[in-house]
């Protein structure tokens, strides 16, 4: 089971070693990234394979959205730490039980997350070229 630590992130703070970010505001609360976010958490790891490992985990639970049902607040909802780190520790001992069905989902998932990058960047060359086209059939 990977070993880490859950805390608010600091602006302004730098952090060695190994660690990913969780957005705690807003409805895209949840979403992992490598970089820091303004308003998020910062889960703290010990070794690569272990952040890869719950990076994978947490884009899931975001994709699926899992924490929708922990978000408070009317006007701008956000994710308690308190009910992230419960949910989140008890869902990545759950989720990693079965580890040879984790490594098949979490290599489909990176297929998946590079063939989007690449339709995105396909769609904004043709938005490009058709902008090209225009601009001098209208010259």
């Amino acid at each position: 089971m990977p070993n880490f630590i859950i805390k608010t992130h600091q602006k302004n703070t730098v952090y060695k070693g190994n660690q990913i970010f969780i957005l705690n505001k807003g409805m895209n609360s949840g979403k992992p990234q490598k970089e820091p976010f303004p308003n998020s958490f910062v889960i703290l790891f010990q070794n690569e394979g272990d952040t890869e490992t719950v990076y994978w985990l947490a884009y899931s639970l975001w994709k699926a959205r899992f924490w929708h049902q922990s978000l408070v607040g009317s006007a701008i909802p956000f994710l308690r730490i308190d009910d992230f780190k419960k949910n989140f520790n008890s869902k990545v001992n759950e989720m990693l039980q079965e580890h040879e069905q984790h490594k098949k989902i979490i290599q489909a998932l990176k297929i998946l997350k590079f063939n989007e990058e690449q339709f995105h960047k396909n769609i904004k060359l043709i938005n490009d070229l058709r902008k090209a086209m225009l601009r001098n059939y209208c010259k």
